[in-house]
């Protein structure tokens, strides 16, 4: 991981102004002559800019993402606890943890910040921006504010605003937060109970109804406590605990509310027109969080874009999970013009792809 270091102020759009600004972020390749090879990665609401850590079997040799062909980049996102400035950061006005202080970000502030290392990196074009859930936030938001830098989009499981059903889960996960008082209280160590409650609350939403009955099934028919389920979800719980910090969870379940690229754009529809590049949207037939209806309303009002389905037996954590079925998908877009993209109608030529994976116990 590298790190850059900015001593300028930020301004966030809602005028905050962050004194100073750290962007860590991991490149894999190397940048060609025209510096155009670029595969800019956006990673979801807990990674970070290690790719090959948090998605494996997709950057390597041979592999879709891979150093030999481009130069891929990955950010950790503004408000992260992975290197970038967030609220675990130290505010140099205060010399202290910035922690709930830590002003409201939103998804245009991110693209902002990967504005400027992408600047700094030298990078002319983006060959092609990929982001799924809320890192498919960043990538839409990124191909309409710098149409004229993205020529391919894609997309994955993720949607052109916050809707109130994902808005309920990010406000059930804060109210669970903040019946932590550690968190309340501004603990810089506080919080971590919270923390837990608010990621078993997110699980249900990553996952399916059917995946739950099969790997967390119960073969004692006398059992009447100690459930596997919910075994799962206190040990997911904790993993993350482990790993993330409480006042950024916070921080970027806020940030993911924010998005809706209609704000200040007419509406969702005239923001899309302004999009130039080749676009691929992803959806996931059994995804809970974001139905495929999301990505065919991006897909059907974007000049230039194809919609594609999959079918996994994990839901929204597919896009994770079926490493091998998004390969395929994003290769075989690459392979296409955007002549190839629509009909001689001009309708979308919708496909879909169906694989029922049944790995239990990958959960």
């Amino acid at each position: 991981m590298k790190t850059l270091k900015i001593k300028l102020p930020f301004k966030t759009e809602t005028g905050k102004l962050l004194p100073e600004l750290e962007i860590a972020y991991n490149t894999y390749g190397t940048l060609n002559r025209n510096c155009d090879n670029v595969v800019w990665i956006c990673h979801a609401l807990t990674a970070n800019s290690d790719v090959e850590a948090w998605w494996p079997g997709m950057v390597g040799e041979g592999l879709l993402f891979d150093p030999g062909k481009f130069f891929i980049v990955c950010a950790n996102v503004l408000g992260s606890c992975y290197g970038t400035t967030g609220p675990a950061s130290i505010n140099p006005e205060t010399g202290k943890p910035w922690l709930r202080d830590f002003p409201l970000i939103t998804v245009r502030d991110t693209v902002n910040v990967h504005e400027i290392l992408r600047k700094h990196l030298g990078i002319k074009k983006i060959h092609s921006i990929i982001g799924a859930s809320i890192g498919g936030y960043q990538a839409l938001e990124y191909a309409i504010m710098f149409p004229d830098l993205i020529q391919k989009l894609i997309i994955l499981a993720s949607g052109a605003k916050q809707t109130p059903w994902a808005l309920a889960f990010s406000e059930s996960m804060r109210l669970a937060m903040e019946a932590d008082q550690t968190f309340t209280s501004g603990d810089p160590d506080g919080g971590k109970k919270g923390l837990k409650a608010a990621r078993s609350i997110a699980l249900i939403s990553y996952r399916t109804i059917a995946a739950y009955n099969q790997t967390q099934k119960e073969d004692d028919d006398e059992k009447l406590t100690s459930f596997k389920a919910a075994s799962y979800q206190a040990y997911q719980g904790e993993k993350l605990v482990r790993r993330f910090n409480p006042y950024s969870y916070w921080c970027l379940t806020c940030l993911s509310d924010t998005h809706n690229i209609g704000r200040g754009r007419g509406g969702i529809k005239n923001a899309l027109e302004k999009i130039k590049a080749e676009v691929l949207c992803v959806g996931i037939k059994s995804d809970l969080l974001f139905p495929t209806d999301e990505q065919k309303i991006i897909a059907s009002n974007t000049r230039n874009a194809k919609y594609v389905e999959i079918d996994s037996f994990y839901g929204h954590d597919g896009f994770l999970v079926e490493v091998d079925l998004v390969t395929s998908v994003v290769r075989d877009f690459w392979e296409k013009t955007s002549n190839n993209l629509k009909d001689d109608k001009g309708k979308i030529k919708n496909r879909t792809v169906r694989l029922r994976m049944c790995r239990a116990g990958l959960a």
